[in-house]
């Protein structure tokens, strides 16, 4: 059998799409690369014979691209949007050991900050669909490609203005598949074996950033003072902080905890004694499942005052909130009783929680997949604790998953390489995710 075009050209477009430094710092004025980027996969895709349609998102630079495949047109399916972004989160190189927009490809690893988030997958998009282009492949459905801007900072100036400004561009489309899913974890068997499970991003946490503040009486250092800014947010926060919400199961967590008890044989059900430590046996993806068996309010930024004897009027927080499908009213009555009195609270940015469930064609298309290039593998449904695009799309009432398929060796801290330093992935990985994306989108 013959090796797929996309194949042979994957890591090339992997490294060479890590190499525009497509930095999203959330500010308008310093983010950079975005349209660069975008204009030169419009033209990868032009070159083969795509129309395209690029599209600024209410922002000059903030470039979108999008291109469509016809499928059938015998099929009474809606249309599959393969979604990815081409932005990327801040690198420091000082940091790295490789310079962090080099796409150095060595050591069986392509090299690069978006290696893992997401220019792997925007990689395996576009090789694909440039190869059912100079194909002439026919796919099941039509297929929408879209490489977006502004993921990093919650969509603003990407999935969520298009979605409330250019909703005609998702005409027809019924499903999507995006970024953090279809990864493999291998977990240890009873019987001393292993399998590994490729895990289906099924539901998403809720975004919310939210802003304390805290208005006191200003007044010179060396008074006395019943009231201080800085004190209320600073207790307000530690509260915060120190909380634990309750445990709350959620469906798509439920299904993966029973999959991964019945393979490894850890007692993972909700009731179990001890599960959040159970979960550690799993190794370093339990930082993310563990996540999201509760809500989390995490305090990352603080500001007060401008002078040392000068007490400020004003004092802010701000808390990174992740909270999970149906809890967001509860998850707000607690954040309240912790605020005291003297504290208000406001959404910087709130994103609601996504849930879907774990069947369909689908889902049976994905699963496929996966055993068609490993056999002994299994699909499994899992909630992501963090945020992705499809958050804006499902508003369109579009059903959406995280399928990124890549086979990782089982030593490799997978979790860590999300906005990590010396972020990677390694080259069998983009391979193998590209013949089994292949196989799925063909079947799809």
């Amino acid at each position: 059998m013959s090796t797929p075009a996309a194949v042979d050209e994957v890591v090339d477009l992997v490294s060479r799409l890590i190499r525009f430094d497509t930095s999203n710092t959330g500010e308008l004025d310093t983010t950079r690369g975005e349209e660069e980027c975008a204009k030169w996969v419009a033209q990868l895709l032009e070159e083969v014979g795509y129309t395209t349609i690029y599209v600024e998102s209410g922002q000059p630079g903030r470039g979108n691209v999008f291109a469509r495949l016809a499928g059938d047109p015998q099929s009474t399916k809606g249309a599959l949007l393969i979604h990815t972004h081409l932005d990327v989160v801040p690198a420091e190189p000082a940091d790295w050991s490789v310079h962090p927009f080099s796409g150095a490809v060595k050591d069986g690893y392509i090299w690069g900050r978006g290696a893992v988030d997401m220019k792997d997958m925007v990689g395996m998009a576009l090789a694909l669909a440039r190869q059912f282009k100079r194909d002439g492949t026919v796919p099941p459905r039509d297929l929408v490609f879209a490489f977006l801007a502004d993921e990093e900072a919650g969509g603003k100036w990407g999935s969520q203005w298009l979605v409330a400004n250019r909703p005609d561009l998702f005409d027809g489309i019924t499903e999507a598949v995006g970024e953090v899913g279809g990864f493999s974890l291998t977990v240890d068997r009873p019987d001393g074996g292993q399998r590994r499970l490729y895990l289906v991003e099924t539901a998403e946490k809720g975004l919310s950033w939210m802003r304390l503040t805290a208005n006191a009486t200003a007044g010179h250092g060396s008074f006395l003072h019943a009231d201080n800014a800085v004190t209320e947010v600073a207790a307000a926060v530690a509260r915060i902080g120190q909380h634990t919400f309750p445990m709350v199961i959620s469906d798509s967590v439920a299904e993966f905890l029973a999959v991964v008890s019945t393979e490894s044989g850890l007692d993972l059900s909700p009731d179990a004694p001890d599960l959040e430590t159970s979960l550690f046996k799993l190794g370093n993806l339990a930082r993310i499942i563990g996540a999201t068996l509760r809500d989390t309010a995490n305090p990352t930024m603080l500001s007060a005052g401008y002078k040392a004897n000068v007490i400020p009027q004003t004092a802010t927080a701000v808390v990174d909130c992740r909270i999970l499908p149906g809890r967001q009213k509860a998850f707000e009555a607690e954040i309240d009783a912790l605020l005291g009195p003297n504290v208000t609270r406001e959404w910087i940015t709130h994103l609601d929680s996504y849930e879907t469930t774990f069947d369909g064609h689908l889902v049976d298309a994905m699963n496929d997949a996966i055993l068609a290039h490993d056999p002994d593998g299994k699909t499994v449904p899992y909630m992501l604790s963090g945020g992705t695009d499809a958050k804006a799309f499902a508003k369109l009432g579009i059903r959406c998953f995280g399928f990124a398929p890549l086979q990782l060796p089982p030593e490799l801290d997978f979790a860590a390489l999300f906005h990590g330093v010396d972020e990677r992935v390694p080259v069998d990985a983009v391979l193998f995710g590209t013949k089994v994306f292949e196989h799925f989108l063909l079947h799809s």
